[in-house]
């Protein structure tokens, strides 16, 4: 060994003498893997890993290395979270350590927790939020093994997010220090254990989403900040302690059976969402919550007219929806973002949201008389929903401009009448409008030309007298129109956009007086119903959190509301219209489509037959509706997978159509094979021009060639290719009697 082997020798066995008493590691957020270096800062060793003085990890796929912790010398306290590049099952822990912190939240370890984290009687935080571990906690949380019970010093357990089973001992000494505890987001089980009431220092607690059952304890201590039991299985009513619990200012006790009364307290968060609860208010009851920031109790039975004079100045998030609220004496809040009252039994007249509002729903309520001009102070708004209700009159003229954000508005569903705002500003965000079943009459807006970001435009059952607006294929990211029973007419022409609504995946132009050849222009350019990969797909849903699009589409004359629509939904119908000539060839394209039609109309012809080589369409992943009846095709219907599916609604009120699934049978002159089809395409496409320039071309040249020939004599090249040929032709037919003889 020469000295500087020796040097680096000695310095790993001085870096594994030191590890003890390392102060911290920090390699967090850090990928280990990108870590470069020749040498790690922890020597190797084959036998079962430990925490301790030569702290071991098991499952390193990669080194980590002494340039990076050089500076890092003292009591140890590794920080390595956010690394998915340590796996493996858990280290033991040694005897007699100095470990203070242990963050190894967002890795990938594994496995159960040993019993020997017992041991780390230094152990101020355990962090182990968000890894692999399973079991109970080492087999159950009396797989928490009772040894945890030894970590006297221990202020921070983080075991959420995990896969641990099982309940929670009963008993457990120590935690006398304990100040926070996060076991949410596994599936622990059984009832709450007596000791977390009696912690003395426990300042937030937080079991939410696992399968905790029977009802909640009396809290003895105050100290407590925080309280999340959401998403279990508690039932019963709320103690009355946590409402006196002087420093609690967040309680989150959504999504479980809780019932009775709602006490009040000066909280700063509070949800009860999703419970039984009630808060039965008349028009005179005092103030409550005065310093409230976030309220959520919707779906509850909480009724009658709310005079709540709660966190005037405070309250950003208030959510109500699902009770039986039927009016509120006034909306004070002055700094409100949030405030969603939708699917109450609201009557009075609609409340006008505060001007600092940027989501704002009343919808599914019984909610009468006309909008405030008012609405047009709330210049922060985003998301103004007041469909299903019984407003009338007319759009205030601000409703296309009065905030730069707007993303979403629905007035659907009422009964409101007159034109559409005609001015929308440029550079907007307004991503939906859905103003469906109203009464609203007049021209369509051509300003919509400015509604770039647009994916839903839904003017559906109207009384807009107009022409197709086929500037609207502009629009690149336009998703659903849907125009359907208004008074639409004409022919629906072209457009000058040269590929004109190539995101378009759903299109309803039915119940209305559309004339002329169907728009062929149109069905080549849907490029989103064509060749969709859904397994390579994401599949997600039309919107985003605060608020998914939805659509009503007719299927085997039914209307059916999709609540959510789904980023591979495709479908055009165009039924009830006054199309005529024959069905496009270009459809069979859309071999993404799932749904189409085309019925009642005046269409003729044959079904094309690339209806039947839809890739999609015979592996029945994709088109599941078809109609065309009510029309005036002829011919037979083509055979193939998809087609057998189809019943005979999809083709009645056509008295020339013959074959499966109809009673009526094919003649021979009506059966066209796919052969024919091709042929009769091409005669369909027959060009005399083209045809008499070749004629032309081919009489200059071959009066040329021959005047050539008759001036040069017999050439001798010309003479040799005509005697080959015809020496092969005598073979051939020599071969061919031969072979009829035999």
């Amino acid at each position: 060994m020469n000295s500087t082997e020796k040097m680096n020798s000695d310095r790993d066995v001085n870096s594994a003498e030191k590890s003890s008493k390392l102060t911290e590691i920090s390699v967090n957020f850090r990928n280990i893997a990108d870590i470069s270096a020749k040498k790690p800062i922890f020597p190797r060793f084959s036998s079962q890993p430990t925490f301790g003085d030569q702290f071991r990890f098991v499952g390193y796929r990669y080194p980590i290395y002494r340039r990076y912790i050089g500076r890092y010398i003292g009591n140890f306290n590794p920080c390595l979270y956010g690394n998915k590049d340590l796996s493996g099952n858990f280290p033991r822990s040694s005897d007699n350590n100095s470990l203070i912190n242990m963050d190894l939240s967002s890795s990938n370890f594994s496995g159960e927790l040993p019993t020997s984290i017992g041991n780390l009687k230094s152990l101020q935080n355990l962090d182990l939020f968000e890894c692999q571990l399973s079991g109970s906690i080492p087999a159950s949380l009396e797989n928490l093994p009772p040894s945890i019970g030894n970590l006297t010093n221990l202020r921070d357990l983080d075991l959420s997010d995990n896969q641990l089973e099982g309940v929670i001992p009963s008993h457990v000494n120590g935690f006398s220090s304990l100040s926070f505890v996060s076991l949410g987001y596994n599936l622990l089980n059984g009832t709450m254990p007596s000791w977390l009431y009696i912690l003395t220092s426990l300042v937030e607690l937080d079991l939410s989403h696992n399968k905790f059952t029977g009802c909640i304890g009396e809290f003895q201590f105050h100290s407590l900040k925080g309280i999340n039991l959401s998403v279990n299985e508690l039932q019963g009513s709320i103690p009355s302690s946590i409402f006196e619990l002087v420093n609690l200012t967040s309680l989150r006790l959504s999504s479980n059976h809780l019932s009775g009364v709602l006490e009040t307290r000066k909280f700063e968060r509070l949800d009860l969402s999703n419970n039984m609860l009630s808060l039965t208010m008349s028009a005179h009851s005092n103030s409550m919550l005065p310093n409230i920031v976030i309220v959520d109790l919707s779906n509850n039975t909480i009724s009658g007219i709310l005079s709540w004079n709660m966190g005037n100045d405070t309250l950003r998030y208030l959510n109500l929806p699902y009770n039986s609220i039927s009016g509120f004496e006034m909306l004070p809040w002055s700094s409100m973002i949030t405030l969603d009252l939708h699917s109450n039994l609201l009557q009075r007249p609609l409340p006008t949201p505060p001007n600092s509002t940027m989501f704002f729903s009343v919808s599914h309520n019984k909610l009468s008389e006309e909008i405030s001009p008012l609405i047009c102070k709330a210049s922060s708004m985003q998301i103004l929903d007041m469909s299903h209700n019984n407003l009338s009159g007319t759009f205030p003229h601000c409703l296309g401009y009065f905030s730069k954000y707007l993303s979403v508005l629905n007035l659907g569903r009422n009964q409101f009448h007159g034109t559409i705002p005609q001015t929308f500003f440029k550079g907007n965000y307004i991503r939906t409008l859905d103003f469906n079943n109203n009464q609203l009459n007049g021209l369509f807006p051509r300003s919509l030309t400015s509604c770039r970001e647009l994916q839903v435009l839904d003017l559906g059952n109207n009384k807009i007298n107009d022409t197709f607006p086929h500037w609207l294929g502009a629009l690149p990211k336009l998703q659903v129109l849907v125009l359907h029973s208004n008074c639409f007419h004409g022919h629906i022409g072209f457009s000058k956009t040269i590929s004109p609504f190539m995101s378009l995946r759903i299109i309803d132009l039915a119940h209305n007086d559309f004339e002329g050849m169907l728009p062929e222009m149109y069905l080549k350019s849907l490029k989103e119903m064509m060749n969709i990969d859904e397994g390579n797909m994401t599949s997600q849903y039309m919107g985003d959190y605060y608020y998914q699009d939805s659509v009503m589409v007719t299927i085997k004359g039914l209307e059916i509301k999709f609540e959510k629509i789904l980023n591979t939904f495709t479908t055009i119908d165009l039924s009830c219209n006054k199309f005529q000539g024959e069905i496009p060839k270009c459809i069979g394209n859309l071999n993404s489509l799932r749904g189409l039609n085309l019925s009642h109309n005046y269409l003729i012809g044959h079904i094309p037959l690339s209806f039947k080589i839809l890739k999609m369409l015979e592996s029945l992943t994709f088109l599941e509706v078809l109609n065309i009846s009510q029309n005036h095709l002829t011919g037979f219907i083509p055979q193939g997978n998809q087609f057998q599916t189809f019943g005979n609604d999809s083709y009645y009120g056509n008295p020339e159509l013959c074959g499966f699934p109809l009673s009526k049978r094919c003649t021979t002159d009506e059966v066209i094979e796919p052969s024919q089809e091709i042929e009769e395409e091409f005669e369909g496409g027959f060009d005399w021009k083209i045809a008499l320039m070749g004629y032309g071309c081919g009489l200059v040249i071959g009066f040329s060639f021959g005047c050539l020939i008759f001036l040069s004599g017999k050439p001798e090249w010309l003479v040799w290719i005509i005697d080959k040929n015809i020496h092969k032709m005598i073979v051939r037919n020599k071969k061919s009697t031969h072979r009829r003889g035999a």
